[in-house]
């Protein structure tokens, strides 16, 4: 992830506007991979008070790609990985791509306690974490943030 991460954009596709959504885009990934580790926690703990205790970091990572508990948190995972792509990719950063991922982004931010799994999951983390329920406001407004 190195310094690759902060590419610079070309210049024909560089625009005040445009350079602002990149920047939000590199925000937004911040904040999620906070969301994301706290998730993570959150859901170890719940795991573990359902099936008792995770003895250690290579089983949890095992249970993290490999367990139904974990599923949901899954589409967060490869999002932040697509984002990383995005920015590592030799290639100019089109606007359309960013544009793509800053929509997508709120697709994983939905809670609901009649949504689907994913959608209630993500409620119920919030609901148990004040920590989390600021991160989730943290980024709904990120993603409304506008030029």
């Amino acid at each position: 992830m190195g310094g690759s991460i902060y590419r610079t954009l070309s210049m024909s596709s560089s625009s005040p506007s445009f350079d602002f959504e990149v920047q939000r885009l590199r925000a937004i990934r911040h904040a999620l991979l906070r969301l994301h580790k706290a998730l993570l926690e959150s859901e170890r703990e719940s795991y573990e008070q359902h099936y008792g205790p995770i003895h250690n970091n290579g089983e949890f990572f095992r249970l993290v790609i490999g367990h139904e508990w974990f599923d949901w948190l899954r589409p967060m995972s490869q999002f932040i990985v697509q984002i990383d792509e995005l920015f590592a990719a030799k290639e100019p950063i089109e606007p359309n791509q960013v544009s793509d991922l800053l929509s997508n982004a709120s697709l994983l931010l939905r809670a609901s306690e009649e949504g689907n799994l994913a959608e209630q999951r993500y409620y119920q983390a919030i609901q148990r974490s004040p920590e989390i329920a600021f991160m989730h406001a943290e980024m709904l407004n990120l993603l409304k943030t506008k030029t």
